[in-house]
């Protein structure tokens, strides 16, 4: 029963990261499924089937607080559902002791490109003209194949690459990601079944991922106009990177002294993101609290001269 609960408020606090950042929902709860010794597919189904629910109330919240971008989501979804069905096909395919420095891997990657992410300024610069089907095809079809093999990456993957086109409000691109994950949730989860059976499937792991999410969707979606983003991509990404470069460095028999030297780069690493994404979040705050004062002066100038 504790081991159902802490599930329970990692599914939350999963959700709760997702919905603000567009990401790491997956990320989050397959590392913490990896770290407790389940198999690699087995987190990965698990995560997605759990997710089918999440996303939906996801989807439901982002829809009723207008963040959700309809045109994307039906041009991106299919796509990602097709890649997320060969990714888990693929996942099933292979033994558990060569997908656990795989999933790991990937799992390592995208928490290493949150930190590099987050400690950086976000920029919003807008561009011209709608995102064409030529980009989120091939963007959703890859997005999907990383989520699925790697338990996670749909939102690192698209996220990113959406609000570097510009073209969209930030908080539309994370409504209409985490709309679009629910098709590619389903997608991922028909082929853990076709290729793992029921039994591939940790249904009280489901069960409790699952109620944390609900709990913490509707909260998400409304966190997403207020919560700092920079501060929360940087902190999740270091504990995604130090969780697994666990099973790296178990998988390349390192040994003796080197893993703790190696923790200690990471963490320091890891330190240097957080400082830095606190720099960057207090830069923007000012300048745009420059820019907000420079405004207001405008309109008293001009009501004066009225």
């Amino acid at each position: 029963m504790r081991k159902l609960l802490v599930l329970a408020l990692v599914g939350l606090a999963a959700q709760l990261v997702d919905g603000s950042l567009g990401m790491a929902y997956g990320l989050t709860s397959s590392t913490l499924l990896l770290f407790a010794g389940v198999a690699p597919a087995a987190a990965s189904a698990s995560v997605h089937l759990a997710e089918i629910g999440t996303t939906l109330a996801a989807g439901v919240s982002h829809w009723r607080f207008g963040n959700v971008d309809w045109r994307v989501v039906g041009r991106i979804a299919l796509p990602g559902a097709i890649g997320a069905f060969a990714g888990a096909t693929f996942l099933s395919s292979i033994s558990t002791e060569a997908a656990a420095p795989w999933m790991a891997a990937i799992l390592f990657t995208l928490g290493a490109y949150l930190l590099v992410r987050f400690s950086r300024p976000l920029r919003a610069t807008r561009a011209a003209g709608r995102l064409r089907s030529r980009f989120l095809a091939p963007l959703g079809l890859v997005a999907g194949f990383v989520d699925a093999t790697g338990g996670g990456g749909w939102g690192p993957v698209a996220t990113p690459a959406l609000l570097v086109s510009g073209r969209m409000e930030p908080r539309k691109v994370i409504g209409s990601v985490d709309t679009s994950e629910f098709v590619v949730a389903g997608a991922a989860s028909v082929g853990f079944l076709i290729g793992l059976g029921t039994e591939g499937f940790l249904l009280p792991t489901v069960a409790a991922l699952l109620i944390g999410g609900l709990i913490a969707a509707p909260i998400a979606a409304w966190l997403v106009r207020i919560v700092p983003a920079q501060l929360l991509g940087a902190v999740i990404g270091g504990v995604i990177v130090l969780t697994n470069a666990r099973t790296l460095l178990s998988a390349g028999g390192v040994s003796g002294s080197a893993p703790v030297v190696v923790y200690a780069l990471l963490g320091v690493a890891w330190v240097v993101a957080i400082v830095l994404a606190v720099r960057a979040l207090r830069r923007t705050r000012r300048a745009r609290a420059t820019v907000e004062a420079a405004l207001a002066s405008r309109r008293r100038s001009r009501r004066s001269r009225r």
